[in-house]
């Protein structure tokens, strides 16, 4: 008996996750991936103060999911692919690990697959981060 209750208690706390904040909510949610509408050079730039939130708000592809008292409680990320001669690239967020001092984001960049169209682009993404910790992004 002694063994299942262990094996029980094992169970349960693997399964709460390490993705997920003390809310209950998602450690991060990608709010959109485009393939044109970001900066002519490669960066990033994290966004954590009130001051910046207005920026996201008034985006098109963001507006509707992003409010702002969402920077009391979250930061965001805004990753530039930078200028690329061929359609198809996109800037993705392979994981994303919480420490106890960070949130460590870890992205890749898709290249198109087959033929691509010969059109210039500036690939961006934005994430959300749900929680205040400092970022480091790899």
């Amino acid at each position: 008996m002694k063994k299942v209750l262990s094996v029980v208690s094992l169970a349960f706390l693997l399964s709460c996750s390490t993705n997920k904040n003390s809310a209950n909510k998602p450690l991060f949610e990608v709010l959109t991936v485009q393939e044109n509408g970001g900066a002519n050079i490669n960066f990033y730039e994290i966004i954590s103060e009130p001051s910046e939130i207005p920026m996201l708000i008034g985006d098109e592809n963001l507006k509707h999911k992003i409010k702002a008292d969402d920077i009391k409680t979250s930061n965001f990320i805004l990753l530039n692919l930078g200028e690329k001669n061929y359609g198809g690239f996109t800037i993705t967020v392979e994981k994303v690990e919480e420490t106890p001092e960070n949130i460590i984001v870890y992205t890749k960049e898709v290249k198109p697959q087959g033929m691509a169209t010969t059109v210039i682009t500036y690939p961006y993404t934005v994430v959300k981060i749900n929680s205040k910790k400092p970022i480091i992004i790899k």
